[in-house]
């Protein structure tokens, strides 16, 4: 059942990329010689439609990473409210993948196999529970099966893990139920997660400017609940706009060496090697 059910996700994914690739999608990304990888994790929401509009303006493609998160309204980040524009965000050609429905961080691994866990947000959150890698690769098709009934599109099977905090186990269980996993370069931390006081925006946008290399995959969130002084939209467009002159483009996951051959054969690669 679990080889069937991978199989179905790899044959989701190529579905996935075709159903939203725009009509010269391919060729920009081939075309693009310095990339960087922009992907945005989910969180209280309340910038989501700024940065929807900042990406739309400088023809900017992204990979979210979606769970199902508290917002400013009061509601979640994959209830109904919501589902009208992560439907538009696919119909201009993003992609998606999970980012655990609840927020799971992995904690430890154990030797029967299972793992330590302990869910962020949901009716289990804050108590630690013992999982098997059957009932982790639950929680991450229960996204999938969200964000494909929002949108009637599949999403790619990439996953990046709560806090991007894995172990060798964990990967080797995701990889056999389907999903293999997106971490982000230590240049690719956007900082949006930092104190406003300590690392204002202006700060942030400057060690990006200056460190970010080709390849890397840049990690920012849609809200932040701590930061005062909200990074996006503030740094996000500045930002496009300064790697831009530098010759940077932008890429969705698809095209990233790391990742191709897993979304086209569900072959996997060698995850990029850094640590998060």
């Amino acid at each position: 059942m679990r080889l069937a059910n991978k199989a179905i996700r790899i044959a989701g994914a190529l579905l996935a990329v075709l159903a939203v690739m725009p009509a010269d999608g391919v060729s920009a990304q081939e075309e693009c010689a310095k990339p960087v990888y922009l992907t945005f994790d989910t969180g209280h929401m309340g910038v989501a439609r700024l940065v929807g509009d900042v990406l739309k303006r400088q023809g900017v493609l992204a990979t979210f990473f979606i769970a199902n998160e508290p917002t400013r309204t009061g509601g979640t980040s994959l209830d109904d409210t919501w589902a009208p524009w992560w439907r538009e965000m696919t119909e201009r050609g993003h992609r998606f993948g999970s980012h655990t429905y609840d927020h799971v961080y992995w904690l430890a691994d154990l030797p029967d196999g299972r793992f330590r866990v302990r869910a962020t947000f949901g009716p289990q959150a804050g108590r630690i529970q013992e999982w098997t890698a059957a009932q982790y690769c639950d929680e991450l098709a229960r996204v999938d099966n969200r964000y494909e009934q929002m949108t009637s599109r599949p999403p790619m099977p990439l996953f990046r893990a709560a806090g991007g905090k894995t172990s060798p186990a964990l990967l080797r269980a995701a990889l056999d139920c389907g999903y293999m996993h997106v971490g982000w370069s230590p240049a690719g931390f956007l900082g949006d997660e930092l104190p406003s006081d300590k690392y204002p925006n202006s700060v942030l946008l400057e060690r990006a400017l200056r460190s970010i290399q080709p390849g890397d995959i840049l990690m920012a969130h849609l809200g932040i609940w701590s930061r005062q002084d909200p990074w996006a939209p503030a740094v996000l467009e500045p930002l496009i706009v300064g790697l831009k002159a530098r010759g940077f483009c932008f890429a969705t996951m698809e095209s990233h060496p790391g990742y191709r051959n897993f979304l086209l054969t569900g072959q996997a690669g060698t995850e990029p090697t850094w640590t998060n």
